[in-house]
């Protein structure tokens, strides 16, 4: 294994990035390729740090914040652990107000960095989210980042995550590259950088198959946490996306556990949707296809959710017992001693 000297850094923000890309070789038809981008690595464990980090440094720069100060976002979770990550290096408060349907280790997660939550009924979407974030933003004079209009959000994406990619793929072959609906950041920012410099790649976005807003569907609460709020942010670019897809709750979270077992990659359930989509389209992709999946996060913020539901909790005492060799196995094994 080849070791590279790590800097030291002046601020846990600046190993945000440079996340790795890595390729899968138990999953995916063998005619293809498929990596994936495991923005785990991020310190606060998403790809939202890199959001988080760009609205603040921007704020900064047009002097919306001071020491001290507040902000308060909607969140689904991610954004909320990246921006009180952020604030707690940065010297500020964070509030966070989110759906009741979201984890309860996000909750855990955004307090741990010293943030609050407000919590509000998940059938009221992001949309709702946001009235009650301004509400209280105004009443407090708290600032808001506003993740789903804020231009920083891509233009932080078109600067760090393209580039990654373009940098990490430079000489090499790239067909497709595959990412959710959420805030839009990721699939914009990269989006436009690829069209550029990789015009010949194709863009694939997918969403929750019963919250499918984009493909013209009606939206409901659904289990895919971090994808497809009720609305359409404005900073998405709709032109950089090349196939719209769906995909079931379901397939997401199998998925998400496969590439646990089978890759030794803990992500979470937005994750297993990406690269559900990526492999089903890598079925009939021509022969030498390269993927490029993106893993917006670590699995260990989905503990308590569906992802591991049926998962043994106790003792695997039957799994175990299933080993012992039985008394006419032993008493074959003693005759043929």
């Amino acid at each position: 294994m080849e070791h590279h000297l790590v800097p030291l850094h002046d601020s846990i923000l600046d190993t945000i990035g440079r996340t790795p890309i890595i390729k899968l070789h138990r999953m995916g038809p063998d005619h293809t390729t498929v990596y994936v981008k495991a923005e785990s690595f991020n310190p606060g464990g998403s790809v939202k740090d890199r959001l988080a980090l760009a609205v603040v440094l921007d704020a900064e720069a047009r002097g919306l914040l001071k020491p001290g100060d507040t902000m308060i976002e909607c969140t689904s979770g991610n954004v909320g652990i990246a921006l009180s990550m952020v604030a707690a290096a940065r010297g500020y408060k964070f509030v966070a107000v989110m759906g009741d349907t979201y984890s309860v280790e996000r909750r855990k997660l955004i307090r741990a960095y010293g943030g609050k939550v407000i919590l509000f009924p998940g059938s009221l979407g992001s949309s709702g989210g946001n009235q009650i974030a301004d509400e209280l933003a105004e009443k407090h004079g708290w600032f808001r980042p506003r993740q789903f209009d804020n231009p920083a959000n891509p233009a932080f994406h078109r600067e760090t995550t393209a580039a990654e990619i373009l940098s990490d793929f430079a000489g090499k072959r790239l067909d497709y590259f595959v990412t959710g609906f959420g805030t839009s950041g990721t699939l914009t920012g990269v989006g436009q950088m690829l069209k550029v410099a990789r015009p010949a790649v194709k863009i694939i976005a997918t969403e929750p198959a019963n919250a499918a807003l984009l493909s013209g569907k009606p939206w409901n609460v659904h289990r895919i946490q971090g994808l497809a709020p009720n609305f359409v942010p404005t900073v998405l670019d709709q032109t950089v996306i090349d196939e719209l897809t769906t995909i079931d709750e379901i397939v997401a979270r199998d998925t998400a556990r496969r590439l646990a077992a089978e890759e030794g990659i803990f992500a979470g359930i937005s994750s297993g949707a990406t690269l559900a989509t990526a492999l089903r389209i890598a079925e009939d992709a021509p022969e030498g296809s390269v993927f490029l999946a993106m893993l917006p996060d670590t699995g260990e913020r989905y503990l308590s959710t569906f992802w591991f539901e049926g998962v043994e909790e106790g003792s695997d005492d039957a799994w175990l017992d299933s080993l012992e060799p039985t008394v006419e196995s032993s008493a074959m094994e003693e005759i043929h001693a």
